[in-house]
């Protein structure tokens, strides 16, 4: 059963980003908070996860990349976008089709399409303290390259409280949701799945870890490339074990 936001978190959800800081309202009480006292071992997606979908960097990636299919394949920008999200939902990523079908070289992609400006992107003293207050590991999962984590965690002033970044190189170019992604990421951390926490904006790349054992927290972005809709169907929401609009709130209130 998939564990809904809880109403309280959605007017500090809007305060966090974009205008001053305010205090956070207190939380319910400790009953009613979801109990994380099993996990040892926290899993984080990077892009539209530690930070929101809503701050337009993970936008800049996305355009990126249908300027490189465009120069690629010498297309007109409207032709190059379908290509584009055909590529990412027949593959898992724009990458892994690119691979696939044109053979590509994935270094020089990996750089044009992370080229972006992070200026917009500030550090959140609130999520440092949720994220310090998790016992034990805490790992970065991205189907992005290790450059682009390294800087989004430096701007974040969040970088020293990773033990690990998994990349797609460290996945062996086989992205999210692939199973052999989740195969590798555990592997190199040596990971007990059932002792293990999953955050991710992308609804489908949760069905794996679920299979696994891990507890499950979807962070709803509000956006069919999230949800999984009409693009991209889920029969269900058997693999969500919980799901929140937030993660700072959401990991200040769980159980540990």
């Amino acid at each position: 059963m998939v564990a809904r936001a809880l109403t309280w978190l959605a007017p500090w959800a809007a305060s966090r980003h974009g205008s001053p800081m305010t205090p956070a309202p207190a939380p319910p009480s400790a009953q009613n908070a979801p109990d994380f006292s099993h996990v040892r071992d926290w899993i984080f997606d990077l892009d539209n996860t530690l930070y929101r979908a809503d701050n337009g960097i993970f936008a800049q990636i996305d355009a990126n990349m249908t300027r490189f299919v465009a120069r690629l394949l010498d297309m007109e920008p409207d032709a190059a976008r379908r290509v584009q999200k055909q590529l990412y939902r027949d593959h898992g990523t724009t990458l892994a089709g690119l691979v696939a079908v044109h053979g590509i070289d994935p270094e020089p992609y990996l750089s044009f399409v992370h080229d972006i400006d992070l200026s917009g992107l500030l550090p959140d003293p609130v999520l440092r303290e949720a994220l310090k207050r998790l016992p034990g590991r805490r790992f970065v999962f991205t189907n992005g390259c290790r450059h682009h984590a390294a800087r989004i965690l430096e701007r974040l002033e969040l970088a020293d409280l990773f033990d690990q970044v998994w990349d797609i190189r460290t996945i062996g170019f086989v992205p999210k949701p692939g199973p052999e992604a989740y195969d590798a990421a555990v592997a190199a951390g040596n990971i007990t799945p059932a002792k293990a926490a999953m955050f991710d904006d992308i609804a489908r790349n949760l069905v794996v870890p679920h299979d696994l054992g891990m507890t499950t927290i979807w962070l709803d972005c509000q956006s069919d490339w999230s949800r999984q809709g009409p693009e991209f169907p889920v029969a269900s929401t058997a693999h969500i074990d919980h799901e929140t609009q937030d993660l700072v709130p959401f990991l200040s209130n769980i159980g540990i």
